[in-house]
């Protein structure tokens, strides 16, 4: 059987290349995700452009679901359902909330009670990219004060677990949080790694408030949604300003987190790799690539890790078989 002739899950992750207007046109599309400034994306409620340039080729991230998908707006947060799952944008002004502290605060609130109130109340997964996340000294950094804004933002969220989650820094100079995310009627299987310190159990050294999400998530059709992984064992940074040793690590926790879920998603596995020196894109793809069934199945973009010693994170999706 042919990687298209195989029988779809009812969420589905996949790089396409063409005009984002004709996979809109997909009923069953969820979403597409383009990367860089000046991606061309049409206005549409499951449409949105992330600021992180592209190192390389450019494809849309697309979710598909099952149709017919349905979307709108409520206040500043965008969505589309096909009544299984979920997908969720919201963009905020740093400056009309009081700094990026404030601004997670207010989007987590509201996406919290949006998802919340909705048919399909499991979140899964979320991303979240901001400009200059390694800004600022101590707990003054704006990766810290972020943590602190989710926490706040969380406070009243009736969840029951963490979702997996990335967090990445843009470089554009353009100071609008954006979160967007997946959720689904039915809860997923929430997955740490027995080579990590769980991300919220993260001693004091790293700020005053821990980073909250799982490790992994394995969502209820049988997707693993791998959170965004670096080179760290335990709680520390592994191999500082070490390349390829620290590339070797994340793919080894990748494959710790894989090995221990105890999935069927044995299928292809796609993946973003945010890469911190553009220059070293192409060691990077050499690691990964022999891993993918196919070499399009890897988007490097560039993009500052969460602590400033880390050059390299990897997140993505392991399909079911």
């Amino acid at each position: 059987m042919s990687r298209s002739d195989a029988p779809q899950v009812a969420l589905h992750m996949s790089y396409a290349t063409g005009a984002a207007g004709r996979l809109l046109d997909d009923p069953a599309t969820l979403a597409v995700i383009g990367f860089g400034r000046d991606a061309p994306l049409p206005a549409s409620e499951r449409a949105l452009r992330v600021g992180l340039e592209p190192l390389g080729a450019a494809p849309w991230e697309v979710w598909r679901g099952k149709a017919p998908v349905r979307s709108g707006r409520e206040g500043a947060l965008a969505w589309s359902t096909d009544g299984e799952h979920l997908f969720f944008a919201v963009e905020l002004d740093e400056a009309a909330h009081g700094g990026i502290a404030g601004a997670t605060a207010a989007a987590y609130r509201q996406l919290a009670a949006f998802v919340g109130d909705s048919a399909t109340p499991h979140v899964l997964r979320l991303w979240n990219y901001f400009d200059a996340i390694n800004l600022g000294d101590g707990d003054d950094e704006r990766y810290r004060l972020f943590c602190d804004g989710r926490a706040r933002g969380l406070a009243t969220a009736d969840w029951t677990h963490y979702p997996a989650a990335t967090a990445i820094g843009r470089r554009d100079g353009v100071r609008t949080l954006q979160v967007y995310g997946l959720a689904s009627r039915r809860p997923g299987r929430p997955l740490e790694n027995p080579r990590q310190v769980s991300a919220w159990r993260y001693p004091r050294q790293y700020g005053p408030t821990a980073p909250v999400f799982a490790r992994g998530m394995l969502e209820a059709g049988g997707e693993l949604l791998i959170s965004g992984t670096a080179a760290v064992i335990g709680h520390a940074s592994a191999h500082p300003g070490d390349l390829d040793a620290q590339t070797v690590e994340t793919l080894a926790n990748i494959d710790a987190l894989v090995d221990g879920s105890g999935s069927a998603a044995h299928g292809p596995l796609r993946l973003k790799a945010y890469v911190r020196n553009p220059a070293d894109a192409g060691r990077i793809a050499a690691a990964i690539t022999p891993r993918l069934e196919d070499p399009a199945d890897l988007v490097l973009l560039a993009g500052d890790i969460c602590r400033s010693e880390l050059l390299v994170e990897v997140d993505g999706v392991r399909h079911a078989a």
